[in-house]
């Protein structure tokens, strides 16, 4: 376990919160499409996402999804990713600005895919979202540009099943502005934790 997990552990244990990062961008798209534009500020809704994004809503906004069911819960409201991973890509060929991987929120100096579900992270002052999943790399990556998808995709575990790593997926429980800037608090659930799985 590394300092800064020990550190979150400790806390979730006190029941005091951790300043572990920030949040470096925001973004939101009005219609459906990879990319998102960054923003000066977006605002969080609770129970439905980003307002001005395709993606808000109470029941699934991805298109993929809506095909499948489009009564079950939104639980992809909000997409965080970090910027940590955003120039480990820069450094593999794929320099991409805030967003361009489809995220709301851009992160820094928070392990996300690390996090169990059901975490709470604060973003600035008042917005509050909760930990639903992983975002699984979809065939759309590539159409964005090439190659992309398979840099978001971990080796194999010895069950055959390979990490994702393109961010992770909340709900919104409490609305509130983010903006460039803010501090980014992680609230831990209670043990034992659950690990994320897509959604």
């Amino acid at each position: 376990m590394c300092e800064m997990e020990a550190e979150v552990q400790r806390s979730a244990e006190k029941g005091v919160p951790v300043k572990e990062g920030e949040v470096v961008a925001v973004s939101r798209a009005p219609r459906h499409g990879f990319a998102k534009q960054a923003q000066p500020a977006i605002r969080l809704l609770a129970g439905e996402g980003v307002e001005g994004d395709a993606h808000r809503g109470t029941t699934v906004q991805h298109l993929y999804q809506v095909r499948r069911n489009p009564l079950q819960p939104n639980l992809c409201q909000v997409h965080l990713f970090a910027v940590e991973k955003l120039e480990e890509l820069a450094q593999a060929g794929f320099p991409l600005g805030p967003g361009e991987v489809g995220e709301n929120v851009l992160t820094r100096g928070v392990d996300l895919m690390r996090l169990p579900r059901l975490t709470r992270v604060h973003l600035g002052a008042e917005a509050v979202v909760e930990i639903t999943g992983v975002r699984t790399p979809c065939a759309q990556i590539d159409g964005y540009r090439a190659g992309l998808q398979k840099l978001l995709w971990g080796p194999r575990d010895n069950r055959g099943r390979r990490e994702r790593r393109a961010g992770v997926m909340a709900i919104v429980v409490t609305s509130g502005e983010v903006a460039p800037g803010d501090d980014l608090v992680v609230h831990m659930p209670p043990e034992p934790h659950l690990a994320l799985g897509p959604v």
